[in-house]
């Protein structure tokens, strides 16, 4: 199959933070625009407010108000406001957390729509973001809820490692009463999934972390592996999902056994974040498993202590725009199989008699 050219839609962010900062830097390597077509969702003016001080490269853009009409051949911005808006570096305002809903809605709009074919959202601020239209804890649960998805996941993926969470941003008091078994085996399912289709992974191993410190030790600290854990694996095995442990997390990450798995599920936020963060070669992209459409993110906050300052590293930004060209990618040659599995079928032939050298006459 002919490698498509995904056009790539990013929402702005936080404007007093370094989401516009490392979308420019990001964006601005040429050589991206022969993978896809760039297009921010945001405003001129404050794309130029931040070009100033970005020293570093050529950053050039066309100004467009028609998505169906792009230029395949440079950046393009829509402006999703036409004000001016007093952008403050590092401070913490209402007001700016406004725009920052203006573009996610805008930009998740075009993408529900088929207008762009993946999203990457900068970082926003969770206390400037809240209104009575955003009162979400993130990105992931107003994805989830807008794209009426059942259920997704939070899924970190990087060059050596893949995690998920059963839990995102709850309170740590709140973890254990909000497991059990059904939710378990549905980020089981949905990890699996997406391994599958977006990875290119036929037969995915899943490893499952405890919750309680040494998984429990047989259940003498806690019973939540016992009673819960455990069944949910059970469970994820009967349905032919790929399932192992519980492990306890501490020595699961320390020994490298995440290395013999396809991904890892955690049970809470930083059970996971904290390993991978850690651990993970290069830069971690945020992924949402589960949905229809695609979207990425990097794996950093606002940032705003080094916001304005031209300093901020725009790394996971590239990576989270890789990974969704790649997995936009995948979608296309996964329904091309599902619609020509012959074609599929002789491919994978062809190419196993390449790979053991046999002559064909």
């Amino acid at each position: 199959m002919e490698k498509i050219k995904p056009i790539i839609g990013f929402s702005c962010g936080d404007l007093n933070g370094v989401g516009l900062e490392v979308v420019i830097k990001a964006v601005s390597n040429n050589q991206l625009l022969s993978i896809c077509t760039p297009i921010i969702f945001a405003n001129n003016k404050c794309i130029n407010f931040y070009k100033k001080g970005i020293i570093e490269g050529n950053f050039n853009f066309t100004i467009v108000k028609d998505l169906a009409t792009l230029n395949t051949k440079q950046v393009n911005v829509y402006n999703c406001w036409e004000e001016d808006v007093a952008i403050q570096p590092g401070q913490m305002n209402t007001e700016i957390g406004k725009y920052a809903w203006i573009s996610l809605k805008t930009a998740t709009e075009a993408l529900k729509n088929g207008e762009i074919h993946a999203l990457v959202t900068a970082p926003i601020h969770k206390k400037t973001i809240l209104s009575d239209e955003f009162h979400y804890t993130g990105h992931t649960p107003f994805l989830k809820e807008y794209f009426d998805c059942q259920d997704v996941v939070m899924f970190m993926c990087a060059e050596n490692m893949r995690v998920a969470v059963v839990t995102e941003h709850i309170p740590i008091k709140e973890v254990a009463n909000s497991l059990d078994k059904d939710i378990i085996v549905s980020k089981l399912k949905i990890i699996q999934e997406s391994l599958r289709v977006d990875f290119g992974i036929t037969k995915p191993k899943i490893a499952v972390l405890g919750l309680n410190p040494h998984a429990s030790d047989d259940g003498l600290i806690g019973n939540e592996e016992e009673t819960i854990i455990k069944p949910a694996i059970k469970l994820a095995r009967n349905k032919d999902i790929l399932a192992f442990g519980p492990y306890p997390a501490d020595g699961f990450f320390a020994h490298g056994h995440y290395n013999n798995f396809d991904a890892v599920l955690a049970m809470y936020h930083d059970q996971g974040m904290i390993p991978f963060k850690s651990l993970a070669i290069g830069e971690g992209v945020n992924y949402t498993a589960g949905m229809p459409v695609v979207r990425t993110s990097p794996d950093h906050g606002t940032a705003m202590d080094i916001a304005g300052k031209g300093i901020a590293d725009s790394t996971s930004t590239l990576e989270s725009i890789f990974l969704a060209v790649d997995i936009v990618r995948m979608r296309f040659q996964y329904e091309e199989d599902r619609a020509d599995p012959i074609k599929k079928m002789s491919e994978r032939i062809l190419g196993n008699l390449a790979d053991e050298k046999i002559v064909l006459d």
